[in-house]
């Protein structure tokens, strides 16, 4: 306890802030969109949380580094796009099989490698049109129900407009629509469940279609924008990361996470911004903001019944609004990863891609999307797809 210091609090219960209000609202959301029962969201709901907090009180602890294990939001947000496309049992099934690759990858240390063949301009790309579809329906909540979705988006900008970490924009969001929904009396008079998790193993379906369009892409997500870019945060940081090892239990974790309905685990990129940057105190005791910040997420885990009723409660403007905040920030960081240096023209392709809804052979646009992308690369930008492949590019 001696290299406990306030700021390292502090900065743990501001990660802890960001994911109850970045990422709570968009677990709801992605749930009503699959049409989950209050039982298979709390399920889902504590399985990611209690299993990620446990994983990251031990592994912090363990290493004295702050190693933030969470669940993949992009991959999140890509389950939600495939609601007309696969069932819930195929979706499960799909991500026991993401699961059981994300563990053979980081025990055998090769996660990596293969990454560095896939350009981050064009998996950015992919993900930008796989997720525009949210800001859509944000609008068209919004011009719907001016009065809830109306003060939902008035909220966030506001929270932009102060600028303040104290201050997170999706959490004013959160209240000030919530004060909406109050006032306009649109919210259902079903009643919250204030009971403790409920544990439910869903049934499973394995399809090859499911698999090559959803688990390929959610190890891809899982491993590109969290894996890799979380413990490359720590390295430059000056931390000796256990990459095999922190690869390897983001790898149990998502299998026990699937076997209750959940998705991929990852390192928090965004927690590891938060817990590791100078803002936590002195490099030797940043751990403890990881450790504090998930004991609070535990907390959220044991309300993930009253947090799933919400469903049956909270109109669908106010989700949907509430949703289209939350992803913005995401979608500003993919365009920007991916119009923002090399091979531009082939993020573009995979962002036009994914945003049209199609399948060949079964296999939903995204998968072919990052096909798309990389070829259009080979035509137009040969030599910025070349020099990154032979490691002459900065491009990651």
């Amino acid at each position: 306890m001696r290299d406990l210091h306030a700021a390292a609090g502090w900065a743990g219960l501001t990660a802890f802030v960001w994911y109850a209000f970045g990422a709570v609202p968009l677990h709801i959301s992605v749930s009503e969109q699959l049409g989950l029962t209050t039982a298979q969201t709390s399920s889902w709901i504590f399985i990611v949380w209690f299993s990620s907090a446990v994983s990251s009180i031990a592994t912090s602890l363990y290493f004295r580094q702050p190693i933030p294990i969470t669940w993949t939001i992009p991959g999140l947000v890509y389950l939600g796009t495939l609601v007309d496309r696969f069932s819930f049992a195929e979706l499960v099934g799909a991500n026991l099989v993401a699961g059981a690759l994300l563990l053979v990858l980081g025990y055998l240390g090769i996660g990596g490698k293969i990454m560095r063949w896939l350009p981050l301009p064009i998996i950015m790309g992919m993900f930008a049109g796989s997720i525009l579809e949210y800001i859509v329906r944000m609008v068209r909540a919004t011009v719907e129900d001016v009065a809830v979705a109306g003060t939902v988006v008035a909220c966030y900008l506001l929270g932009r407009l102060i600028g303040s970490a104290r201050v997170p924009p999706v959490g004013l969001a959160v209240i000030g629509g919530g004060i909406a929904v109050s006032a306009v009396g649109t919210g259902s008079a079903a009643p919250v469940e204030w009971t403790l998790p409920v544990l439910a193993v869903p049934g499973m379906e394995f399809s090859a279609s499911a698999i090559v369009a959803v688990s390929l892409p959610m190890v891809v997500l899982a491993m590109g924008l969290g894996n890799i870019q979380g413990l490359g945060y720590l390295l430059a940081q000056g931390y000796k990361v256990p990459v095999n090892a922190v690869s390897t239990i983001v790898g149990v974790n998502s299998i026990v996470n699937a076997l209750l309905g959940g998705h991929a685990a990852t390192v928090a990129r965004t927690g590891v911004a938060i817990l590791a940057s100078a803002d936590a105190g002195p490099a030797p005791g940043r751990y403890w903001a990881a450790v504090i910040a998930a004991a609070l997420t535990i907390v959220m885990a044991l309300a993930a019944t009253p947090l799933a009723s919400l469903l049956n409660v909270l109109p669908r403007t106010y989700v949907y609004a509430l949703a289209g905040v939350a992803i913005i920030s995401s979608l500003q960081d993919a365009l920007e990863k991916s119009f923002g240096g090399n091979m531009r023209f082939g993020a573009l392709v995979a962002l036009v891609v994914a945003a049209t809804p199609f399948s060949v052979l079964g296999i939903t646009s995204a998968f072919w999307a990052i096909l798309a992308g990389v070829a259009a690369s080979g035509f137009a930008e040969r030599r910025q797809l070349a020099d990154f492949w032979t490691g002459k590019s900065n491009t990651v």
